[in-house]
């Protein structure tokens, strides 16, 4: 929410709007006074890194009467705000909606009351509102994510994380709740990216005679070498006949029926708390500046409305369609239509319930495809591959196929270091950083002969290659090859993953929301010894090749001042615009200074440059250190958006091979289209041949010549106090919820 804040109030100040704070939600709206306070650039400095809201929320029964808007009424007019900004759940949003609907009725009352004179409501004839939504459950339906589901991910699964390493050395059952009272959300999505056995969600009750099931689960997984057993509950969860499941009903369930030990764990606050994530702040960023867009385009026709995310794209939607269709889950969900319940949900719940349950079911068919499937990391490693490697495996023997694993990328196609892989083999995998299956940068255009015969040996039929630039370099090189080796007709698809989120054909890459993460905490601490110390200005060395994404980025969640890379030329003059900024800076209550810079973005302007000009320039009023953070941001835990993004691609990649390898048989594949990067383009992850990306490849850069978050560039600087001007060409028009339901939109989350 703090992001969203800060966002909110620069960019008003930025666009020449006076901008106030209304401390402790409705109840300060109402209250008035001291509690209506100007905002200044600096009253959002150091925001970022905070959980909850510096501004404070609160419930407020004032405002539900009508006696109660009325006073709120009052405090807004004398003081001229007509656009107000509400970040807040269903609830809060409604009640701004009813609050703008009857405004004119209120200054009615105000006129009458002799509170307020006939100028001023004149010049408050009209109250624009625009909301965004802050809420963990994810629970609004209109976007793929709410601010703080992320962050509250981040906090699920550091405990379980925490919780599996203790279970795998005792053999215990685990169970968890998570919050979502009306919505299974985070439930769901920490089942996908644990890999749980089991998933209580309010939306779709399990079956009858779930116990029984369950408790075969449990059985077979320990049958097979599992230590461990993982299930999740929503706090909302029911059985089909609206009573509630329970961590302890799921105990009792488990330990008399079964003997296992097990043990309860029920999570609470903690999932509210604690630092937002580099994804969160980045949300609440781009979500800030829509907002005000839209109340300064605002008419008193345009109906009040929501920024959301869809895809990767900020879109605007009438606020009443989302809270209709939000209340027409709650709706379907009590009448037992749970289908329905889940489609209302959005495009993105529904794929992750549909992952869920391919990934779930532990029978593998009697009847057997014949087909193998090899699959293999390629480029520099990063976390959030074995995720995408475990599900495809998984997916691939719940088809009937036999998955190989090729050791270290092309070398090991080459020599034959290539085994099969059971159910078994990749347990666990999920949470785990780094490639499992080792990974090497080759490529194989220097040893296809060997790979061709070591294709024929092993019988491939079909490859998936996760990894970075050099997957996709890898991938055309194959593809090139055909012509000389019929061996090499198989159909291949890349899945992009690499910390730089430089591969063609997709707008995001597995590991990068890792890397950036880990980028923003280590900028966190810097800040803060900063802080301390007063008047110093760091400069941080980040990775991503000749990709700025990560330093762009991480300049975003961490509130830099300035962020170098390569795709934006910067000379001298900039050099000079960004030290005297700083200098600047200096004078006013915020002293202290954060420069990212891309390892590649110039040649001559190293980091070591740049240390040595801010250091000199600003002498006598701040003084500079440098990190260069190196490859600490390839390793660490995945975060939940890259387990639960890997294995989304994974399960993806070989359902696609399935269904070319089933088109003919055995297929003889030399059509561009069966060799694909699977990618995730604004709103839908699609299959796009390899050949057709080579126009949009800068091969000598190792980048795509189209780069979709270079249009947040002008957001980062604005939101550090540059006078620059925003580009809103592509502003985000109103859309509809009610009729979009009809068609199908693929989300990233």
């Amino acid at each position: 929410m703090n992001a969203a804040v800060r966002a909110t109030v620069r960019v008003g100040i930025y666009t020449g709007a006076k901008v106030y704070f209304v401390h402790e939600g409705y109840q300060g709206l109402v209250d008035g006074g001291d509690n209506i306070r100007q905002a200044t650039w600096e009253s959002v400095s150091m925001m970022l890194q905070l959980g909850g809201t510096v501004i404070g929320s609160a419930r407020c029964q004032d405002f539900r009467s009508k006696e109660g808007r009325a006073k709120a009424a009052c405090n807004l007019v004398k003081l001229g705000i007509t656009n107000l900004c509400v970040i807040g759940g269903d609830g809060s949003l409604t009640g701004a909606n009813e609050f703008r609907n009857e405004w004119s009725e209120l200054l009615q009352i105000l006129l009458k009351a002799g509170k307020i004179t006939a100028e001023e409501a004149k010049r408050s004839s009209h109250l624009n509102i625009v909301g965004m939504v802050g809420s963990i459950d994810n629970d609004f339906c209109g976007t793929d994510m709410t601010i703080g589901t992320d962050s509250a991910l981040h906090r699920i699964m550091e405990v379980v994380d925490a919780i599996t390493t203790t279970a795998q050395s005792h053999q215990r059952a685990f169970i968890l709740e998570v919050m979502g009272r009306h919505c299974g959300y985070l439930a769901l999505v920490t089942a996908l990216a644990c890999g749980a056995d089991w998933v209580f969600i309010p939306e779709m009750p399990p079956d009858e005679g779930w116990q029984d099931h369950l408790c075969r689960r449990l059985t077979y997984q320990r049958k097979i070498g599992n230590r461990l057993n993982v299930i999740i509950v929503a706090e909302g969860a029911l059985d089909r006949h609206g009573k509630p499941i329970t961590c302890d009903i799921i105990k009792n369930l488990v330990t008399k029926k079964l003997s296992f030990d097990t043990r309860a764990t029920i999570l609470g606050h903690v999932q509210r708390g604690g630092t937002p994530s580099a994804f969160d702040r980045i949300l609440g960023s781009r979500m800030g500046v829509e907002a005000v867009m839209a109340l300064l385009e605002a008419t008193p026709d345009t109906p009040a409305c929501v920024v959301s995310l869809s895809g990767n794209m900020a879109v605007r939607l009438p606020l009443m369609e989302c809270v209709q269709v939000t209340k027409e889950v709650t709706k379907a969900m009590a009448e037992g239509r749970f289908e329905e319940a889940v489609k209302l949900r959005g495009k993105s719940f529904e794929n992750n319930w549909n992952t869920y349950k391919l990934l779930a079911h532990v029978t593998a068919p009697d009847v057997k495809s014949n087909i193998n499937i090899a699959i293999m990391n390629v480029g520099a490693p990063c976390a959030g591959m074995n995720a995408a490697v475990r599900s495809a495996v998984r997916i691939g023997i719940l088809q009937g196929h036999n998955m190989l694993a090729v050791h270290d990328g092309f070398d090991g196609l080459a020599n034959g270091t290539i085994e099969p892989m059971t159910w078994g083999y990749v347990g666990g995998w999920t949470g785990k950083g780094g490639s499992n299956l080792g990974t090497k940068r080759s490529l194989p255009a220097s040893m296809i002969e060997e790979i061709s015969l070591n294709i024929a040996k092993f019988n491939i039929h079909a490859l998936v290659i996760i990894g970075g630039f050099e997957a996709f370099l890898g991938g055309l090189e194959l593809v090139t090859a055909r012509e000389k080796y019929e061996e090499l007709c198989i159909p291949l698809v890349v899945i992009p993953a690499t910390v730089s989120n430089n591969v063609p054909g997709s707008d995001f890459s597995i590991g990068a929301d890792t890397a950036l993460n880990t980028i923003t905490t280590t900028c966190d601490r810097i800040k803060q010894s900063a802080a301390g110390t007063k008047r110093r200005v760091f400069i941080i060395e980040t990775m991503g090749g000749n990709c700025g994404y990560l330093a762009t980025m991480a300049g975003l969640a961490a509130g830099a001042d300035a962020a170098y890379i390569y795709e934006e030329r910067f000379g001298i003059h900039d050099l000079e615009t960004n030290v005297e900024h700083l200098l600047e800076k200096m004078k006013t209550t915020v002293k202290r200074g954060l420069i990212l810079r891309n390892e590649k973005c110039n040649a001559n302007y190293t980091t070591d440059f740049l240390f040595s000009l801010y250091s000199e320039e600003g002498k006598g009023v701040f003084d500079c250190r440098k990190n260069v953070l190196g490859h600490m941001q390839q390793g660490g835990t995945p975060t939940p958006f890259d387990r639960n993004f890997g294995t989304k691609m994974g399960a993806k990649a070989v359902l696609w091979l399935t269904d070319k390898l089933k088109e003919s048989g055995r297929i003889f594949a030399n059509t561009p289209d069966s060799a694909c990067v699977l990618g995730m383009k604004k709103r839908a992850t699609l299959f796009q041949p390899l050949s057709d990306l080579k126009e949009d490849t800068d091969f000598e850069h190792r980048i795509p010549k189209t780069q979709w978050w270079l249009k947040l560039r002008p957001i980062l600087k604005i939101l550090a106090k540059y006078k620059i001007s925003l580009d809103t060409s592509e502003t985000a028009t109103m859309e509809h919820v009610i009729k979009k339901r009809g068609t199908i939109f693929e989300q990233s989350y």
